[in-house]
């Protein structure tokens, strides 16, 4: 199934700490997962080296220390319809968290085009 995104698109943000759970599997990897299951465009998870959230607690990888729940971004870029279509979805499975929207140009997906 080729996936096509129009050029003026959504940009789907999701900020979870590395700990975030859904029942037994990483939230990162259930929101992932979902996401290819209803077909969005893609996604992809970034892993922070710092951040602090609502709690203030400061998140690290300093190398005197083990990793405590770092920060992790969930991006995901589609139309507006679709990403508005998952959003009951990723609230069922958040518990905690926040979640941003912005508009988006897309320039390219997938192999450029044969001319």
């Amino acid at each position: 199934m080729i996936m096509e995104i129009p050029k003026e698109a959504v940009l789907l943000r999701v900020f979870i700490g590395e700990d975030d759970r859904d029942g037994n599997r990483p939230l990162y990897e259930a929101i992932v997962l979902k996401a290819r299951e209803l077909h969005l465009a893609g996604a992809t998870v970034l892993r922070g080296a710092m951040g602090f959230g609502h709690s203030s607690r400061l998140h690290t990888a300093k190398i005197l220390r083990l990793s405590e729940d770092l920060p992790l971004i969930i991006e995901i870029v589609d139309s507006e319809e679709k990403i508005n279509a998952f959003l009951p979805t990723l609230d069922g499975l958040m518990t905690s968290g926040l979640v941003t929207l912005e508009k988006v140009k897309v320039l390219q997906y997938g192999p450029p085009a044969k001319s």
